[in-house]
C-alpha cells in the first residue's frame, strides 16, 4: 500500500492503521524491545529498525490493543548515529536475532541507558534526582561488538535446514553465517552453505567454550545429542576452571563471567568470615567467588532448580566444603526455611522474568547486610526495585554493561542496601 497523502490523514484517523501499511512518520524515543516510538494521528507505533529523530517510511507488522508494531523500510531524514548493519541478514524480514547493527556503537550504548532510565522511572519508581545520583552507564566488553557470542542455538525448518528465526516469528531463516557469532561458531559446518541438514532435529546448539573446547549438539522431541566435540566443556574465569555439558547455562560473552564477578565483588566488599547465598546460583560461580573472598570457615549457600546446574555447581565447587548446594526453586527455599540462620550477603541472579516481590521480601527479612542484583532485564529489574524500596531499602549502585552487542539487551548489576 502507498504511503497516504496528507489529505488522507483525518480518513486515515477514522479507520485506523492496517496491517503492511506503509505510513510516514517521525521516530520519538527509544523503547524496551529494540524499538522505538512514533505516532500515528495519536496511535502509538513501535517502529524497529529506526533512531531518534529520523523521518522514515515504516512498514505495519502487527496491530495490537492500542498499539501497533512496525519496520521502518526507507530511511528519509537519517539519524547521525546510523551506519550501515555489517550484517546482511539484519534487516526487516529477515533474522530477527539482532536489534541494533544499524546503530554506531556507541550509539549502542546510550541507547541502552536511556532504557535503563525509563525503566527506573516508570516501573521503578525512582526519580531523575535519584537515577542521576546513581551515574548509570552502559560499559563495552572486550573484543568489539562482533564476533563475541559463544553459544548460538539454530533453529531448523522443515527443510533440515538451520537459520535464525524472524522477529516475533518461528519462521526460520537459513543465514550463511552469523556475524556476532565466535569465529569457531562461525567455521563450524552447521549451516546452509556448507551443505549441512538437519531432518531430524528442531534445533542445533553450538559452543565455543573460554576453555578452547567446540561443542555441536542437536536437539530432537527436546532430547539433546553430541554430533561433534566434547559433551561437557571447560570454562575459565574466576580465577578457576570449570567443567559442564555443554547444555548448561553459561554467559555467551567470553568476558562476561568475569566482568560479573568483579561487580558484584567490587559492589559488597565481602568480609572475612561473613555469610553468604547465591540465590539463581547455576554451576556456583559466584558462590566460589564469595567463598574465596569470606574465607574457608564461612558459610556459602547456593540455590538452583536446574538438575544440570546444581550437578555442575556439586563437582565445580567440590573442594570448597563451606558451600552448600541446595537442588530447590529459590522461591521454595526461602518459603519452606530450606536456607535458616543469618546471613550478611545476598547474591540475587534471577531469570528474565526476575526475582519477584515474594522472594525480595523473603531476602530481606533475613536481614543481609547488602545484595547484589545481577539482571538481564531491565524491566524486571526495575519492578524488583520498586519492591526494595518499599520496604525502606535504597538502590545504592548500579552498573551496566554491554554483554551483548548488536542487540537490544543489557546486564545490570545493582546494589542495595538496608534503612540507615
Amino acid at each position: 500500500m502507498t504511503v497516504p497523502s496528507r489529505a488522507d490523514a483525518g480518513a486515515e484517523q477514522r479507520r485506523g492503521l492496517e496491517e503492511a501499511e506503509r505510513v510516514e512518520l517521525t521516530v520519538d524515543a527509544v523503547a524496551p524491545g529494540g524499538h522505538c516510538v512514533a505516532r500515528v494521528d495519536g496511535q502509538v507505533v513501535f517502529v524497529r529498525h529506526a533512531l531518534p529523530g529520523e523521518r522514515v517510511v515504516a512498514e505495519v507488522t502487527e496491530l495490537s490493543k492500542g498499539f501497533a508494531r512496525a519496520d521502518a523500510v526507507e530511511i528519509l531524514d537519517p539519524s547521525p548515529d546510523r551506519v550501515e548493519p555489517p550484517c546482511p541478514w539484519a534487516k526487516p524480514d529477515r533474522c530477527g536475532g539482532c536489534d541494533l547493527q544499524h546503530v554506531a556503537p556507541e550509539a549502542q550504548l546510550a541507547w541502552k541507558v536511556a532504557v535503563v532510565r525509563e525503566q527506573l522511572t516508570r516501573l521503578g519508581g525512582l526519580t531523575d534526582t535519584e537515577i542521576d545520583a546513581l551515574g548509570v552507564t552502559v560499559e563495552a566488553l572486550p573484543g568489539g561488538p562482533l564476533g563475541w557470542r559463544s553459544r548460538v542455538r539454530y533453529a531448523v525448518d522443515a527443510a533440515g535446514r538451520a537459520g535464525l528465526l524472524k522477529h516475533r516469528s518461528h519462521e526460520v531463516v537459513p543465514i550463511d553465517y552469523c556475524r556476532i557469532a565466535h569465529p569457531a561458531i562461525q567455521e563450524l559446518p552447521v549451516l546452509t552453505p556448507s551443505g549441512a541438514r538437519w531432518p531430524d532435529a528442531e534445533a542445533v546448539e553450538t559452543v565455543a567454550s573460554t576453555g578452547g573446547d567446540v561443542s555441536v549438539t542437536t536437539v530432537t522431541e527436546g532430547v539433546p545429542a553430541t554430533v561433534s566435540g566434547p559433551e561437557t566443556v571447560r570454562e575459565r574465569a574466576a580465577g578457576r576452571d570449570w567443567v559442564l555439558p555443554a547444555a548448561t547455562f553459561w554467559q555467551v560473552h567470553p568476558a562476561a563471567a568475569d566482568v560479573l564477578v568483579g561487580a558484584v565483588l567490587d559492589l559488597l566488599s565481602p568480609q572475612p568470615g561473613e555469610s553468604a547465598w547465591d540465590l539463581y546460583g547455576g554451576a556456583g560461580l559466584f558462590a566460589a567467588a564469595l567463598a574465596g573472598r569470606v574465607g574457608p570457615d564461612a558459610r556459602v549457600t547456593l540455590v538452583e532448580s536446574s538438575a544440570q546446574g546444581v550437578a555442575a555447581a556439586r563437582q565445580n565447587l567440590a573442594d570448597l566444603p563451606r558451600v552448600e548446594v541446595v537442588a530447590a526453586r529459590v522461591e521454595t527455599a526461602l518459603a519452606r526455611r530450606r536456607i535458616t540462620g543469618p546471613v550478611n550477603l545476598v547474591v540475587l541472579d534471577p531469570p528474565r522474568s526476575g526475582a519477584g516481590a515474594d522472594v525480595v521480601r523473603d531476602v530481606l527479612a533475613a536481614g543481609p547486610r547488602a545484595v547484589a542484583y545481577v539482571a538481564c532485564d531491565p524491566a524486571a529489574f526495575a519492578r524488583d526495585v520498586r519492591t526494595f524500596t518499599g520496604a525502606g531499602w535504597r538502590l545504592a549502585g548500579l552498573r551496566g554493561y554491554d554483554l551483548f552487542p548488536m542487540t537490544q539487551h543489557v546486564e545490570l548489576v545493582g546494589l542495595f542496601l538496608p534503612p540507615a
